[in-house]
C-alpha cells in the first residue's frame, strides 16, 4: 500500500499541476508542499479541505481507497474516464449531460414574444441555455457560390 506523501504526489500529478500550483491552491508555500510529498511533514485540516475543493480525492489520500469505489462498475467507469479528459473535453461531456438531462421541475409555458438566450463557447461547440419555444434556424458555414 502506498503512503499518504505518494498518494498526495499521485492526486497532484492527476490534476496535472506542478508543486507550486499544488502549493497555492492548498494555501501554503512550495516548501511545505514539498515536505508534504516527501514525507517529512504532514498537512492539516484546513490544506485538505483547500485541495478537496479544488478536486482532489481527500478519501485515497487518508485511506487509499478512491470516494468512486463505492458507486456502481458503470459509474466508476464513467467518472475514472471523465477524470482523464482534459477541461475542454469535460465542457463537451457536461454540456451533452445538460442536454439529455430532463428538468426536475417543468418550468411554465413562456410567451412566444420573450427572447430565447443562446449560448456558445468558442471551440468547444455550442451550448444552448434555456427553453427553445419557436422555430429556429442556424446557419453555419459560407453560402454556396453561384455557378
Amino acid at each position: 500500500m502506498k503512503y499518504f506523501f505518494d498518494r498526495l504526489k499521485d492526486e497532484r500529478k492527476r490534476l496535472g499541476l506542478n508543486q507550486d500550483e499544488f502549493a497555492a491552491l492548498g494555501g501554503v508555500k512550495k516548501g511545505a508542499q514539498f515536505n508534504y510529498e516527501n514525507g517529512s511533514r504532514t498537512p492539516d485540516s484546513d490544506y485538505l479541505a483547500a485541495v478537496a475543493a479544488a478536486g482532489v480525492d481527500v478519501l485515497y489520500l487518508l485511506t487509499g481507497e478512491h470516494a468512486s469505489s463505492a458507486l456502481p462498475a458503470d459509474e466508476q467507469e464513467l467518472l475514472i474516464g471523465y477524470r482523464k479528459l482534459d477541461i475542454r473535453a469535460k465542457a463537451r461531456v457536461l454540456g451533452v449531460l445538460e442536454g439529455i438531462i430532463e428538468p426536475a421541475v417543468t418550468p411554465a409555458p413562456r410567451s412566444v414574444e420573450r427572447s430565447t438566450q443562446m449560448v456558445f463557447h468558442g471551440k468547444v461547440g455550442q451550448q444552448i441555455h434555456g427553453d427553445v419555444t419557436a422555430p429556429q434556424t442556424i446557419n453555419v458555414g459560407r453560402k454556396k457560390k453561384s455557378p
